[in-house]
């Protein structure tokens, strides 16, 4: 359990206020100019002996992103580009740092920016966060106001200017080429990588694109310094992060945990447990709707970080938590998930734009009991023929879900669609069955 501390939002819940004052009482905007300071190499330095990963989905070291960078500025500016076009189902973290927290915000993009040599920088915020996107744009003026941004920001000799860019609720804009190309003006489609944005990125110039909860954590990791935030966590697993808990769970809520946290004691002590008890769990989604489910044997003793995630062949990604019990129906619920995929593929790549339509109908058929049984081994070719063909990482966003739904309840969709052991009973073609599904039928 993380120890209030160790905090680093320490506003989570608005028990403060997010004005300029209550963010000063916190820490915020202090010792920002001795850091800045300190010079770039050293803050590139320290946050890669941190250890801190990316937080918003792909987990990839902050520091070393930030190295990639040409260290002198040459005839192309450099940019430092915000992701808070926060559009992953279960996640709302960078929704309360936006509304709640934003000088860490707005001090982490001053830092980041210094350290890239950017100056300017541009939050890309989701079109539906209108309220938070006010919030965040009075602390930007605040910002201004007292000099803390803007000419020689916070006294360090750096101007740095802060824009705010609404996108229009594409869910592909949260990948960081398509956000640039929305942010361009153009139709919000991923780009081919390499190049990569750290050379080639906005307006073809050298570009670092970092999500909300990782640039309002460097402020503080500065501040207390790598080996406080190291401590934290397990090896290339450290620090804190906030861990989004809803579905159906008592007290659905946000949460600053640190890394590797059991699963179990998440929802149990901070989301006041599963409705129904913890027996009547039956699978949870552990970072987003994109990251494969994790069955009720896997939850009892799973711990939320992104290594022992991955060996159960899931995700942290977000760490967007969706509790799902025996009370509902899970084959609905990945069908409903795949609808969404389905409609929000940009169409760019074939086996995307095509295999989500594919698996929405197959699924939509297993939910009702309509489907034949070659279709269960037809879903997951599908899955495998999207994973890995597509140009960004949607394609696995969208079959790593129902890849997880047919590891772990694929005797349900069997049971639901009442196959004949022998015969499949739509197309009358003899097919082997597994042994336990063969015991099953003639118990």
């Amino acid at each position: 359990m993380l120890k209030d501390k160790d905090r680093i939002f320490q506003n989570l819940y608005n028990d403060i206020g997010s004005d300029l004052e209550s963010a000063m009482s916190m820490g915020d905007w202090i010792d920002t100019k001795k850091i800045c300071s300190k010079g770039r190499d050293w803050i590139i330095n320290e946050i890669k002996a941190s250890e801190l990963r990316g937080r918003g989905g792909a987990g990839f070291p902050t520091g070393l992103k930030w190295s990639f960078v040409p260290k002198e500025v040459g005839s192309r500016p450099h940019y430092l580009v915000i992701n808070a076009d926060e559009s992953e189902p279960g996640t709302c973290k960078d929704r309360d740092i936006l509304r709640f927290e934003p000088h860490k915000l707005i001090e982490g993009c001053l830092i980041s920016a210094f350290a890239v040599n950017a100056r300017k920088c541009y939050i890309y915020i989701r079109g539906e966060y209108f309220k938070e996107g006010q919030k965040l744009q009075k602390a930007i003026d605040e910002a201004y106001e007292k000099k803390l941004i803007g000419k020689n920001a916070s006294d360090t000799g750096w101007d740095l200017d802060i824009y705010l860019h609404y996108g229009a609720g594409a869910y592909i804009c949260g990948e960081e080429t398509a956000l640039l190309e929305s942010l361009e003006g153009k139709k919000g489609q991923p780009r081919l990588k390499p190049p990569f944005p750290a050379l080639i990125g906005l307006y073809g110039c050298p570009t670092i694109i970092n999500n909300v909860e990782t640039i309002a954590i460097v402020p503080t990791i500065l501040k207390r310094g790598s080996k406080w935030f190291s401590s934290l966590g397990k090896p290339k697993n450290r620090g804190s992060k906030i861990f989004c808990i809803s579905g159906d769970v008592n007290s659905p809520c946000n949460v600053e945990e640190e890394m590797g946290i059991p699963l179990k004691d998440l929802i149990e002590k901070h989301a006041g447990g599963v409705i129904g008890g913890w027996e009547n769990l039956k699978a949870v989604i552990p970072g987003g709707s994109s990251m494969p489910l994790l069955s009720k044997k896997a939850c009892d003793t799973i711990n939320m970080d992104f290594d022992s995630l991955v060996q159960q062949k899931s995700g942290l990604g977000t760490a967007g938590v969706v509790v799902i019990s025996k009370d509902q129906d899970i084959i609905k619920c990945m069908a409903r998930i795949a609808r969404f995929y389905k409609h929000e593929s940009c169409g760019q790549c074939t086996p995307c734009r095509e295999g989500t339509g594919w698996m929405w109908r197959m699924l939509e058929r297993m939910a009702k009991g309509e489907a034949s049984r070659d279709e269960i081994d037809m879903l997951m070719d599908v899955t495998k023929q999207i994973e890995g063909h597509t140009i960004c990482a949607f394609g696995e966003g969208s079959a790593w879900p129902v890849q997880g739904l047919l590891r772990n309840f694929k005797k349900e969709i069997v049971k639901r669609n009442n196959f004949d052991p022998l015969i499949d009973k739509n197309k009358n073609i003899p097919y082997l069955v597994d042994q336990h599904l063969l015991e099953k039928e003639n118990a």
